[in-house]
């Protein structure tokens, strides 16, 4: 009966304004959609006929709405598609007018849907507006607040100012920054960074992926020069998380990552689901996830690394984040789990094959020199490792006389967060290691450095339920982590002197991401050595 369709029509536009462009009507798929641009089209409604049916697809990706032409592939490439109106071929004469109606109605829908998305990130364009969600304009800086006396204030050596430069990730909220000159591009970086869900995000953080783009200074920031683009990280199974982080279970995709060169190639480390405990440290070759240029890199391909691999240790703890990859002056491979309260790191064989924890070996010396020169975690305090490792040269890159080999150590930063008020504020040192087994502690800087244009006292992010009269007590700074760091210069990799230049990649208050080119000697300014204890 006619009027048992228009209540089929009725319920089918009842769920597609409660589902937005989504769309419903009868029975839905959710299959992964194709990352083939072909088969996607601007929005028009299109079918496909089998097994005596006719289906609709509407398909989306991360940008905007789209309609396929077909049933996509199954892919990796993360978009979803929605099966609409299941009709039978009998029927489809009845229904034409019905269809005819449904699609101005969801033309109309997907107008104002889509135009009520782009509504909501307007504000968030970086040219020609305010800053992106996950940046800040570089008039927002002002007038840079003096740094502590407790601390060294480091520069940006590309700007007058010395301040940081904001990251435009074309809209994009990001956190954890990370760049990397790109292989045969001057003046080009290649950026990688987590996505930030837009607020009101349903499940937001459930799914999680990593975005790139090719990048330049430009416009006052680290500016994509192209749409960024997910990076194909594969999620990985789990399912070993109990207790209070069962919830990690629902976990898809990676967190955290860190990019960095090795000493020949680079690599990125990120956080996904385990298979030997809850959460744990993954390590891919980074070339294949992205346009890297196919000829330098497909002979001398690590095919150990090819597809991503879960990095161990010899006991895990339920959760692990922030390990890092170091390498010895004969090319081996080392993961670095903790430097506090004890240091822990194995030697990485064929196979992903570990050795036994190392770090027992210098025990002793290390703990009488982190006792002398690291700062002691108070009540909900903590030490943690933040970036990944360089190695460094400590002469100036033009020293006739330098002992290169005799002079190089493995940097790190690591920080101190303190966790007071509802509020984080991280402060970061450096440690050296010597890069020669046993790999000892060289050296820790006494100082935390401060990033020139970080606000002061005062100036960190107040918890929305403080009242007026907690407002009035607040004094904490800006709460500023870093995340990342890599010769900013191409062809650097992994060594580097003490007069290069460094791309620091850092967050601020988990809503904006920023980028410092400094000289790396100036992060080095009150090193505490261990050998004058």
């Amino acid at each position: 009966m006619f009027w048992e369709k228009g209540l089929r029509l009725w319920r089918a536009v009842s769920a597609m304004l409660a589902f937005g462009w989504h769309g419903w009507a009868g029975e839905i798929t959710l299959e992964r959609a194709t990352r083939n641009e072909s088969q996607l089209v601007q929005p028009e409604i299109s079918t496909r006929k089998g097994n005596n049916q006719i289906y609709a697809y509407q398909c989306r990706r991360l940008e905007r709405p789209r309609i396929a032409t077909s049933q996509p592939k199954k892919s990796l490439y993360h978009g979803v598609c929605v099966s609409v109106w299941p009709l039978t071929r009998r029927a489809t004469g009845e229904i034409v007018p019905i269809l005819a109606f449904v699609g101005f109605v969801l033309i109309i829908l997907l107008l104002l849907s889509t135009a009520s998305y782009h509504e909501k990130f307007s504000h968030l364009s970086f040219r020609g507006g305010q800053a992106a969600v996950g940046q800040i304009s570089v008039s927002t800086n002002g007038r840079p607040a003096p740094p502590p006396n407790s601390h060294n204030e480091v520069f940006s050596v590309s700007r007058k100012d010395g301040q940081y430069w904001p990251i435009d990730f074309g809209g994009f909220g990001i956190i954890n920054p990370n760049m990397i000159p790109h292989p045969n591009k001057t003046d080009v970086w290649i950026v990688v960074a987590q996505r930030m869900d837009p607020p009101g995000t349903a499940y937001g953080g459930q799914w999680s992926v990593e975005i790139t783009c090719e990048a330049i200074f430009q416009n006052g920031a680290l500016t994509c020069v192209e749409k960024p683009e997910i990076l194909p990280i594969s999620a990985t199974p789990g399912g070993n998380c109990v207790g209070d982080i069962t919830i990690l279970n629902m976990n898809i995709g990676p967190h955290d990552a860190r990019v960095f060169y090795g000493p020949e190639s680079p690599f990125i480390v990120f956080g996904s689901n385990s298979q030997f405990t809850c959460f744990g440290q993954w390590i891919q070759d980074f070339r294949p996830l992205i346009n890297w240029p196919f000829l330098m890199w497909v002979a001398a391909a690590d095919r150990q690394f090819l597809v991503g691999k879960e990095l161990q240790r010899p006991r895990f703890g339920p959760v692990e984040k922030n390990w890092f990859i170091f390498w010895d002056a004969a090319g081996d491979m080392y993961v670095h789990h903790d430097i506090s309260p004890k240091r822990s790191f194995v030697r990485v064989g064929e196979k992903g094959m570990i050795s036994e924890d190392l770090a027992p070996l210098v025990a002793s010396d290390d703990e009488k020199c982190m006792a002398a020169y690291m700062p002691v975690p108070g009540k909900d305090e903590e030490l943690h490792q933040a970036t990944n490792s360089l190695a460094i040269v400590l002469c100036r890159r033009e020293d006739p006389e330098c002992n290169v080999e005799a002079k190089t150590y493995i940097m790190h930063i690591y920080q101190h967060k303190l966790w007071h008020g509802f509020h984080g504020v991280y402060e970061p040192y450096v440690v050296l290691m010597h890069r020669t087994a046993p790999f000892g502690i060289y050296g820790l800087t006494k100082k935390p450095f401060w990033i020139r244009g970080r606000g002061g006292p005062g100036r960190g992010r107040i918890p929305k339920f403080y009242d007026a009269e907690m407002r009035k007590s607040w004094n904490q700074s800006e709460m500023v982590y870093i995340t990342s760091m890599n010769w900013k210069e191409q062809g650097r990799n992994y060594v580097g002197y003490l007069d290069d230049v460094l791309m620091l990649g850092f967050g601020i208050e988990d809503r904006q991401s920023a980028v410092m080119d400094v000289t790396a000697g100036d992060l080095l300014k009150n090193l505490g050595l261990c050998s004058e204890l």
